[in-house]
């Protein structure tokens, strides 16, 4: 199948910084939650759960996906009492296994270097637990690029509620409508939005189990680099439009090839 993806149209001032998401934007981790909710479930005497149905459950927070995967296994009743020591156990469990499943999106220490060359100042903002986070982020080699980084715990409220990104801007000295904000799920666009911040999407990850085409984003781009290149060697140039690409996605479990026609990308709020 082919399609274009409509031209985002950025007004506004020349961006001085990203926020970017990490679980499904950065590094792919479902294998790690499959893993730490598996061994959750061994110690509950519950049936084992699979990649295909966690990925629909992240994004939200651990206590989202505990629930989640906790709901199909016991009665509303029982899933509750026991959402407390599930919680535990998993926290646990997880901490033995943070990042021995999991892999780097393509281009990802590309585009952060690009985007970093190109005088943003970046910030992770994830749903994810601060100490995972930063754990994950020092063992890609990652946390170099962030001059701050928030989970899911380091605040009252996690996305999509602003305040983490309202939060991250405010700790890199930057307006958030010279801020954009880039994710994989609709949680990630409806923070940046909220936030007043300019919004961009990748067409991997995972949104919950739907497909990227129902973000209300400004944008969708094909990795962190795409995101990021400019004329190469020139500090002062502006973000180039984006040429004519080709991105691979999953929708509806079916492989779709996208095409991006040259010109559909203008990057207005991008250049000088």
């Amino acid at each position: 199948m082919t399609a274009l993806f409509p031209a985002p149209t950025f007004t506004g001032p020349r961006l001085q910084a990203a926020i970017i998401d990490l679980d499904g934007t950065m590094i792919d981790t479902a294998n790690d939650f499959t893993a730490g909710l598996n061994g959750m479930l061994a110690q509950l005497d519950a049936e084992e759960t699979s990649r295909e149905e966690v990925v629909g459950y992240v994004g939200k927070g651990s206590e989202h996906l505990i629930r989640s995967v906790l709901a199909p296994r016991f009665e509303a009743e029982h899933a509750q009492d026991r959402f407390d020591e599930a919680f535990a156990i998993y926290q646990a469990e997880y901490a033995k296994i943070n990042g021995l499943h999991t892999r780097l999106y393509p281009d990802v220490e590309a585009g952060l270097a690009a985007l970093r060359d190109a005088g943003l100042k970046l910030a992770c903002v994830t749903n994810k637990p601060h100490r995972f986070a930063v754990e994950l982020l020092e063992q890609y080699g990652l946390a170099q690029y962030f001059s701050v980084v928030l989970g899911g715990d380091s605040l009252a409220r996690k996305k999509p509620d602003p305040l983490p990104m309202l939060t991250a801007a405010a700790q890199l000295g930057v307006e958030p409508r010279a801020t954009v904000a880039i994710g994989d799920s609709e949680n990630d666009a409806l923070a940046g939005r909220a936030a007043g911040m300019a919004t961009l999407t990748v067409p991997y990850g995972y949104n919950h189990g739907q497909a990227i085409q129902t973000i209300k984003s400004d944008g969708i781009v094909a990795s962190l680099l795409d995101a990021a290149r400019r004329r190469q060697g020139d500090r002062s140039a502006p973000f180039p439009r984006l040429e004519k690409s080709f991105i691979l996605m999953f929708l509806n479990k079916k492989r779709s090839l996208i095409s991006i026609d040259r010109g559909a990308w203008p990057w207005r709020r991008w250049s000088r």
